[in-house]
């Protein structure tokens, strides 16, 4: 396969280092972020390389338009805003920056966990409101609760570091990490079945792919202990979210912290007024130090897809990891 990369695209807003890391390895940059769909069918099509974040859909028709495209970049984890089986078919390499967003998701995660706990963004908007509410927001501590995570990968061992220094109580799932390997972390390994019913809270750190499309579903909520709170701070779909909201309504669930959503920007937001809902508008990754390790990271690849090196963020192989999950 030929790896030259005479012009690589970027269609999205992007830190600075990643075009001076392409350019001082003599790889031509295209920048024209928040382009029209017509517009970025025409300026690919002599493109040999593509970079994106999520404001560009990569679809069949963007790939198929592209006749010299060798690779496609995601300046981020998830790669659900790429048709990576039209890529595949097309012989187009898929890859995405695992590592760079790593540290900022799990601290974002452990600020949606203490919000649920004290109430903090109600007791705020009640305090600005004008009002003293203090009986109205009684929390509960973190130490000796029971945090769940799904999924122990780079984000999920961050979490368990970071809440077992609260005094939190840590178990796990993820079909290719070992209970040995798990309990090197401080996570006591379970099957999904065991964890649902163990949890006080549970955060999920998993792809959004069909294995793990409504993951927590009405079933699953039907499993937890009764005020059992969640976080998702990695995709829209892994959790049900009307089944949650009629948890929530019931009294059953006890809160759920959100970054991400079925559909960004959200038009329905039923569940995002529910009282019991801290939420945020997909600001996992949203610091400056994240922007610029995801922009270093997918830059450096594509240095390395040039010089024949091997691709840690191949995309195939991240997807691989979760073809288990049932």
């Amino acid at each position: 396969m030929d790896r030259t990369l005479k012009k690589v695209l970027i269609t999205d807003p992007i830190d600075a280092n990643c075009i001076k890391i392409l350019q001082d390895n003599r790889i031509n940059v295209d920048y024209k972020p928040k382009l029209a769909v017509a517009q970025i069918l025409e300026a690919i099509k002599d493109a040999d390389g593509l970079i994106v974040r999520s404001g560009t859909t990569v679809t069949a028709e963007i790939v198929n338009a592209a006749k010299q495209l060798k690779i496609i970049g995601r300046a981020g984890v998830g790669v659900d805003n790429i048709d990576c089986t039209a890529a595949t078919h097309n012989g187009v390499v898929v890859i995405n920056a695992p590592g760079g967003n790593t540290l900022s998701a799990a601290e974002h995660t452990c600020a949606m966990i203490v919000s649920m706990a004290r109430y903090v963004p109600q007791g705020c908007a009640s305090l600005k409101d004008g009002k003293w509410d203090r009986t109205k927001f009684m929390g509960s501590e973190l130490y000796g609760k029971t945090l769940a995570i799904v999924g122990l990968g780079r984000i999920g061992r961050e979490v368990a570091k970071r809440m077992q220094s609260f005094g939190m109580t840590t178990i796990g799932h993820d079909p290719l990490v070992t209970p040995l390997e798990s309990k090197a972390f401080g996570v006591d390994w379970f099957t999904l079945d065991a964890i649902w019913p163990q949890a006080d809270f549970i955060t999920l750190h998993v792809p959004l792919i069909p294995q793990t499309k409504n993951l927590v579903d009405a079933s699953v909520l039907a499993k937890c202990r009764k005020g059992v709170r969640f976080v998702n701070v990695a995709r829209g779909g892994i959790i049900d979210e009307d089944a949650l909201y009629e948890s929530l309504e019931a009294g059953h669930a006890g809160g759920l912290g959100v970054d991400v959503f079925i559909e960004e920007p959200p038009k329905d937001f039923k569940l995002i007024k529910h009282p019991k809902v801290v939420c945020t508008p997909h600001l996992g990754a949203s610091t400056v130090e994240a922007q610029v390790k995801v922009a270093e990271e997918i830059a450096n690849q594509f240095v390395d897809f040039v010089n024949g090196k091997p691709l840690h963020g191949a995309v195939r192989k991240i997807i691989f990891r979760y073809t288990m999950w049932v």
